[in-house]
C-alpha cells in the first residue's frame, strides 16, 4: 500500500517482486477492488500494480481534470517505485489513461488492453452535465443509478451484494474529484491519433454495454494497427466484475502472447522473440468470449497548428456545449457567417482565453452584463455555461441579487425567471 502526494496516486502491489509488472486501471467511480477477481490468476505470472483515481477509495482528494494529468501522476508514481516498463489494462477512464500513455510514452508500455473504452466518451456536454448534477445534488443520484449503467439487469438482480457495493463505492467518492474526472473524460478525444498506438492491443467489451459498447470497441480496433477485439456475452460496462473468468482468460492470453520487448535505446531497434505458449484457462460457459481480428487502417494525419479561431471554438464548445455551438454554426450562412467567425475568434479565442480571470469569474461578469442589457435569450444559455464553469445555483442567485441592486429590480425579476427554469432543467437528475 502507498502513501500519496499531490502528484502521485494511491496504489498497491500484488504478486512476486521479480515478475514483470502489469498495471490495472479503474473506471470512473470505482476503486482498484473492481479487479479483485482477476488477481489470483494474474499474480501467477505478473507483479500486479493497481491504483485509485484521486478521491476514489479513500485516496487523497487532489482533483485532476485531464487524462494527461492523470497519466502524468501515474508515471510519477511508477517512477517513484522504480517501474519503467509494464503491461497495462484499463477499464473506461482507466483505458483512456492507457491510450494516453501509449501515445505519449510508447517506450514504457509492453502491451495494452482496453476494456469498455472509447477514443471519445460520448459528448463533452454529457459529462459536464453530470458535473453540474453532482455539484448541485452530491453523488447520491449518480450512485443510485450506477448499477443500471454498469451491470445487466439479470446480474444486478441476482447479485444484490455486488450491486450495493457498487452504489457505496460511488457514494463514498470525493465529489470534487468525481467532477474533475468527468471533465477529464469530456476533454478526451484521440480519434485522430489512434493509428500511432504501436503496441499489441486487446480491445475487450461486454456485449450488453450501453455506455461504451461494441460499436465503440470496433472503432478502436479499426483505428489501432495491431488490435484484436473480444466481445464477452452477458456482460455490461463493468465486464471484469460481471464476467471475471472470461476477462481473466482474455487478459492472460493477451499479455502472455503479446508482450512487446523494449526498444534498444542505443540502436533504435527491437529484438524479435518467440511468443510464449498461450495458457489455456476454463472460462464460465455462459461467458465464452468471442474474438475477432480487424484489419489495420492508415494512421490519421496530425492536425495543424491551431490559431485563435480553433482555440476559440474549443473554448466556446467547452463553455456553451457542443449542441448549442453546433446549432449556431449550422444556422449561419453567407450573411451571418462572418459574425460567427468574429465572435469565435475574438470573444472566445481572445477574451475568454485570457488568463487574468478564471471561467467562474467570467461567468459572473457575463451574467451581470446580460441582466443589465436585458438579453434574456443569451442569459439562458450563459446560465447553463455558468453551471458548467463551476458556479452553483446559490452562487448564480447571489450574482442576480447583486445585479438587482445595480441593474434594477425589473431586469433582475426577468433574469430570475429565466435562470430559475434553466437551473431546474440542468440540476434535476434523470430518472
Amino acid at each position: 500500500m502507498s502513501e500519496t502526494q499531490t502528484n502521485t496516486l494511491q496504489y498497491r502491489f500484488d504478486g512476486p517482486e521479480d515478475a514483470p509488472v502489469l498495471i490495472l486501471g479503474p473506471s470512473l467511480g470505482t476503486t482498484w477492488h473492481m479487479w479483485d477477481r482477476q488477481i489470483p490468476e494474474l499474480v501467477r505470472q505478473w507483479r500486479v500494480f493497481r491504483f485509485d483515481l484521486p478521491g476514489h477509495g479513500g485516496a487523497p482528494a487532489h482533483p485532476a481534470d485531464s487524462v494527461a494529468e492523470l497519466s502524468a501522476r501515474l508515471l510519477a508514481t511508477l517512477d517513484a517505485v522504480g517501474v519503467q516498463r509494464f503491461g497495462y489494462a484499463g477499464c473506461a477512464l482507466g483505458g483512456a489513461i492507457g491510450m494516453e500513455l501509449a501515445l505519449r510514452h510508447p517506450e514504457r508500455i509492453a502491451s495494452l488492453a482496453l476494456v469498455a473504452t472509447s477514443p471519445r466518451f460520448g459528448t463533452a456536454d454529457e459529462f459536464r452535465q453530470r458535473g453540474v448534477i453532482v455539484r448541485t445534488n452530491g453523488l447520491d443520484p449518480i450512485a443510485r443509478t450506477s448499477p443500471d449503467r454498469w451491470f445487466t439487469g439479470g446480474f444486478a438482480a441476482a447479485q444484490p451484494a455486488i450491486t450495493e457495493w457498487a452504489v457505496q463505492m460511488v457514494r463514498t467518492t470525493d465529489p470534487g474529484c468525481y467532477i474533475a474526472a468527468c471533465e477529464a473524460l469530456a476533454g478526451f478525444d484521440v480519434r485522430s491519433e489512434m493509428g500511432r498506438i504501436g503496441v499489441p492491443t486487446l480491445v475487450l467489451v461486454g456485449s450488453d454495454d450501453q455506455v461504451t459498447g461494441p460499436a465503440e470497441a470496433r472503432t478502436l480496433v479499426a483505428g489501432i494497427p495491431d488490435a484484436r477485439l473480444a466481445v464477452v456475452p452477458g456482460a455490461s460496462h463493468l465486464v471484469p466484475v460481471e464476467q471475471p473468468a472470461a476477462v481473466t482468460d482474455l487478459l492472460v492470453r493477451h499479455f502472455s502472447s503479446a508482450w512487446q520487448p523494449a526498444i534498444d535505446s542505443t540502436t533504435g531497434q527491437m529484438a524479435i522473440v518467440a511468443a510464449p505458449a498461450k495458457p489455456v484457462l476454463a472460462a464460465a460457459p455462459q461467458a465464452a468470449p468471442i474474438a475477432e481480428i480487424a484489419p489495420p487502417v492508415a494512421p490519421a494525419q496530425p492536425p495543424g497548428r491551431p490559431d485563435a479561431y480553433e482555440t476559440g471554438l474549443k473554448i466556446r464548445r467547452e463553455v456553451l456545449g457542443d449542441a448549442h455551438v453546433d446549432r449556431a454554426l449550422a444556422q449561419s450562412d453567407d450573411f451571418s457567417g462572418d459574425f460567427q467567425e468574429f465572435i469565435t475568434r475574438y470573444a472566445w479565442g481572445e477574451i475568454w482565453e485570457r488568463p487574468g480571470l478564471d471561467r467562474r469569474a467570467r461567468s459572473c461578469v457575463t451574467l451581470t452584463a446580460l441582466v443589465a442589457g436585458g438579453h434574456l435569450e443569451e442569459l439562458a444559455f450563459h446560465t447553463r455555461a455558468a453551471l458548467r464553469n463551476g458556479l452553483t445555483p446559490d452562487e448564480i442567485k447571489e450574482v442576480l441579487l447583486q445585479a438587482a441592486v445595480y441593474c434594477g429590480v425589473p431586469a433582475a425579476n426577468s433574469a430570475f425567471r429565466v435562470a430559475q427554469q434553466v437551473v431546474r432543467e440542468e440540476t434535476t437528475p434523470a430518472e
